[in-house]
């Protein structure tokens, strides 16, 4: 009886082990904060690694890949600020292990009350991706999601 009731948890065990095996998050975080003294809306966007290396096709260990990183940061990021279209300013990225960091933002903001945003980071590579962005002004804080069919979202301050 024992060994039969082993046999059938290491069963279970095997099987829940396998299931999981190749579950694979896709999502993206991004922070953008206002940053008042230098009226600028700063973006920090944490990537997975082998994700952001697949879209862009280029190995992250290379001298390459931060510009090619830029250019799909610029070519999957649009932002609006009261209805004008306003220019991201890549300023850097970082690559720590599994996760990438990318640093970008956008000048001369004086004031904002929408603020619309185009997020299709991954979403073309994997269709299950999720873009979780945190937008900070003055104290307010809002959430937004990008996904697929669902890639532009407005936040009203």
């Amino acid at each position: 009886m024992k060994k039969s009731i082993f046999i059938l948890s290491l069963g279970i065990l095997l099987i829940s082990f396998f299931s999981f095996k190749d579950l694979d998050f896709f999502s993206s975080m991004t922070k953008v904060d206002y940053i008042d003294g230098s009226k600028t809306l700063k973006f920090t966007t944490k990537l997975n690694t082998s994700h952001i290396s697949q879209a862009t096709k280029i190995d992250p260990t290379t001298a390459g890949f931060e510009a090619e990183v830029k250019k799909y940061v610029n070519n999957n990021v649009d932002v609006a600020v009261n209805g004008v279209a306003k220019t991201l300013t890549f300023t850097g990225s970082q690559v720590n292990g599994e996760s990438v960091w990318v640093y970008y933002e956008v000048g001369n903001v004086s004031d904002i009350s929408s603020l619309k945003i185009k997020n299709s980071i991954l979403i073309g590579q994997f269709p299950k991706q999720v873009n979780i962005m945190n937008v900070t002004y003055k104290g307010n804080l809002k959430t937004v999601n990008f996904q697929k069919g669902k890639e532009t979202a407005e936040v009203s301050f």
